[in-house]
């Protein structure tokens, strides 16, 4: 059988990150429109790349995951706090997100959100049935660092820094960070996420995070051994015991859910590619949008 290989897409993470690369410094009327009238600067970013992956990594099977609405999360409405500082995005990204989401449709590429879930929950689930059912390889396309703590053997993660793509694996993880990849979670509750809103242990940043799980494992040893922690990270007792229920809690939103029943209702072959590629280029001309599918 040939050798099977998904690509789970964070789409909000792609699309927002095309849209604001080419808008940087431009006015809504200075964004590129294809002869509709449609915004197209992020849609073309976001589908360039949709082929460029599936041709580089040889994909079979394809699911784009969207975030639901915030509000309706599971994490906003037991954390209202949770990404409360989010401004509202920008009306040419919203309309380019209709226009994906239509686009894909057209193509017969599988997306889907879930109500009371976040797009990395989607993936999370996605990725644990195709590694647990060894289906084959998974890439996880975003810059969600969140993400990795779903990295084994059989999944990896492509995220784009510099102007280059880094492929992390579960090995490359492993040797860069000295912690398992399901460490992970333990490090982001101490760091916490500004951007997600995430408080994270105030005091304790890069420096100690990592250093204080490959020491004690997991967050519960840390707090189990406060009262005897290594002399190198005394100047952050105070800090961990005052911070605990934050760093908990921190725990509770970083953790991935990866048993969504709406997900794991879903026969894979469903995310097979099936696309007709004189349709792909007809959709993508008629639309402003010039890809590259072989």
């Amino acid at each position: 059988m040939k050798q099977q290989t998904l690509l789970l897409i964070d789409g909000f993470n792609l699309l927002s990150r095309g849209y604001f690369a080419t808008s940087y410094g431009r006015s809504d009327d200075q964004l590129s429109k294809n002869d509709r009238g449609q915004y197209v600067n992020a849609a073309r970013v976001f589908f360039q790349k949709l082929f460029q992956l599936t041709r580089h990594y040889d994909i079979s099977h394809i699911s784009v995951a969207w975030d639901g609405k915030r509000e309706d999360t599971a994490r906003n409405q037991q954390y209202s706090f949770y990404k409360a500082q989010r401004n509202d995005l920008p009306e040419p990204l919203i309309e380019q997100y209709h226009l994906t989401v239509e686009l894909l449709d057209k193509l017969g590429v599988h997306q889907l959100h879930v109500p009371g879930f976040e797009a990395d929950d989607i993936i999370g689930t996605f990725s644990t049935i195709w590694s647990t059912e060894e289906f084959g390889q998974t890439y996880i396309y975003s810059n969600d660092r969140d993400l990795f703590q779903l990295l084994n053997p059989t999944t990896s993660q492509i995220l784009s820094k510099k102007k280059q793509e880094i492929v992390y694996s579960s090995d490359s993880f492993q040797e860069e960070f000295e912690i398992l990849p399901s460490q992970w979670v333990d490090v982001k509750a101490l760091l916490g996420d500004s951007s997600d809103n995430i408080p994270g242990c105030p005091g304790v940043g890069e420096k100690s995070a990592l250093p204080l799980i490959r020491q004690y494992g997991d967050l519960k040893q840390v707090f189990k051994n406060i009262d005897e922690l290594d002399p190198a990270f005394n100047r952050y007792k105070k800090k961990l015991l005052a911070g605990e229920e934050s760093t908990w809690i921190s725990r509770d939103l970083s953790q991935i859910v990866i048993d969504i029943e709406e997900v794991k209702a879903i026969d894979t072959n469903q995310l097979k590619i099936t696309w007709d590629e004189e349709l792909v280029l007809s959709e993508m001309n008629q639309h402003g949008i010039r890809v590259k599918i072989r």
